[in-house]
């Protein structure tokens, strides 16, 4: 995981997220409130936790200690309301980080599909030699995934919560939808419609579109791993896979922790996706949502950045590629192209699919 990353997930993180979340609510209901009330200094993110054990969730003793500050905090809300208006923000940045990632991996992959585009290589289908194609084409299908992957995941997001005790902002009187407005405002966080306390949709669609692009990943990673196999040998990985017992071992680290980051989003997210939950308050199943989304977060972001680092020192070895052609990948050409000779004779629309790649890409 980038450090970058790391720093916008972890418990001060959460906790930076929650006192915004306070202060913006005081800020919407015009409370007469500085924002050093909201500030950090004296709090510490694991006493929270260990206090909030008994509360079942950290912002019941969080704003305890803010009403030391102050008695005008969390006028009108409930704790769900501030953690999951937390998670938003939380969210927010993250997934701004897991997009970056994701943008150098499609930049890696557009490089190859235009500097590859006539290197020759056998299409593979169960495994087997099928037909000539290109690397370049293998890249541009690449490419188009990531690009497709990373469109979905930048248009998920969590909006801001606010419902009160029951969801109904009974607290806030006839201000209330004026205070929702405002408090959304304040956040820059898009406003629900009604309180998503229950209604977890928003979050199983972010988990869905992490675990698809974390996934997609992994589909590329199988593909290095595949290819760089010591019999296949097509492609090299960056020379940072150092075995432990045999020193002529160049392990392909970047795929292999790509492949595992993306399994560990997908379990992360089975726990997203449970949007089966009681009445207007779920009992566990929002409480074990805090960390599957951090998990998820941080394991998309691992999954891209090693990806990135592979193609980015990936050595194509045109030569082993051309080598590797068996004399069977002419077989249908016999049949649609008696004229084709060479593999190179039998590439189709190989050159203007990728430029169709490129296109998309540049959008």
């Amino acid at each position: 995981m980038p450090d970058e990353l790391r720093a916008v997930l972890d418990d001060d993180a959460w906790l930076r997220a929650m006192l915004s979340a306070e202060r913006a609510l005081a800020r919407a209901q015009d409370q007469p409130i500085g924002d050093e009330v909201f500030a950090a200094d004296g709090l510490v993110a694991d006493e929270l936790l260990s206090e909030g054990r008994s509360a079942g969730n950290p912002v019941e003793p969080l704003v305890r200690r803010l009403r030391e500050r102050s008695e005008h905090v969390h006028h009108g809300a409930t704790s769900q309301d501030i953690l999951d208006t937390a998670a938003a923000l939380v969210t927010r940045d993250a997934t701004a980080i897991i997009l970056a990632e994701l943008d150098g991996v499609a930049t890696a992959c557009a490089k190859l599909a235009d500097e590859q585009r006539a290197t020759v290589m056998a299409a593979r289908t169960l495994l087997h030699q099928a037909v000539p194609t290109t690397f370049g084409l293998k890249a541009a299908s690449w490419l188009v995934g990531v690009v497709h992957a990373r469109g979905r995941l930048a248009k998920s997001g969590l909006p801001a919560q606010l419902g009160g005790a029951g969801g109904t902002l009974a607290a806030l009187g006839d201000k209330a939808l004026e205070v929702l407005h405002a408090y959304a405002e304040e956040l820059d966080l898009p406003e629900p419609v009604v309180p998503w306390h229950t209604r977890r949709l928003p979050l199983a669609e972010l988990g869905a579109e992490l675990a698809v692009a974390s996934s997609f990943c992994g589909k590329i990673a199988l593909d290095l791993l595949l290819l760089a196999q010591t019999e296949v040998a097509e492609v090299r990985l960056p020379a940072n896979g150092r075995s432990s017992t045999m020193p002529h071992k160049r392990n392909p680290v970047g795929p292999v922790l790509t492949r595992a980051c993306a399994k560990h989003v997908r379990a992360a997210v089975s726990v997203l996706l449970d949007v089966e939950q009681e009445h207007e308050r779920a009992t566990g199943a929002w409480h074990a949502e805090w960390k599957a989304l951090s998990d998820a977060l941080a394991y998309a972001g691992g999954a891209a950045s090693a990806l990135r680092g592979s193609l980015e020192g990936l050595e194509v070895d045109a030569e082993r590629m051309r080598a590797n052609l068996g004399a069977d990948t002419l077989s249908e050409a016999q049949r649609f192209a008696p004229e084709a000779r060479e593999p190179e004779d039998y590439l189709g629309s190989a050159d203007a699919l990728i430029d169709r790649a490129l296109a998309f890409y540049r959008g």
